[in-house]
């Protein structure tokens, strides 16, 4: 069973850092490098960064699947969306339905604020993300490059989904 629960102490950011450099190394050091996964990890998923995300109106979540943390995902309002900024699911647990579970959860969380649509940044030569997301109903509809800072940019398509 998946369990989608709010992210609000320490410990939860400290748990979703641990499974952040987990997944990023992984699955990102193939497409940007070890140098910028090492970057980003530090100035974007440090338990410290998502808590200082949490007071810019980000609400993080926890992804447990029986009782184990196996990822997480963020969002944020939008003035006519909900951004999804952040899900990743550990690669052993990918296909049990958890990123499915998520996305529910979201438009959920859109529908009951009034969002009419899901937006998410996703990196150019991320292929297995994209195509999963467009299995589920997501478009492109914008491609964008992002300084980051530390001279690193994020090379991204902007994909959106409309909610019924």
């Amino acid at each position: 069973m998946t369990e989608v629960l709010p992210a609000t102490s320490k410990q939860d950011f400290n748990t979703i850092a641990h499974l952040a450099h987990i997944i990023w190394t992984e699955h990102y050091t193939p497409i940007i490098g070890e140098q910028q996964v090492s970057y980003m990890l530090d100035t974007f998923q440090s338990a410290q960064a998502m808590e200082d995300q949490v007071k810019d109106g980000y609400n993080y979540y926890l992804l447990q699947h029986e009782n184990t943390p196996v990822g997480y995902f963020s969002f944020n309002q939008k003035d006519t969306f909900l951004f999804l900024s952040k899900l990743y699911v550990l690669s052993s647990e990918r296909g049990k339905g958890i990123g499915r579970k998520a996305i529910e959860f979201i438009e959920d969380q859109a529908n009951k604020l009034g969002k009419n649509k899901i937006r998410l940044t996703v990196n150019k030569y991320n292929s297995n993300s994209i195509a999963a997301y467009e299995k589920i109903g997501f478009v492109n509809i914008d491609s964008i490059v992002q300084d980051i800072g530390n001279g690193f940019i994020m090379d991204d398509y902007v994909l959106e989904r409309k909610l019924d």
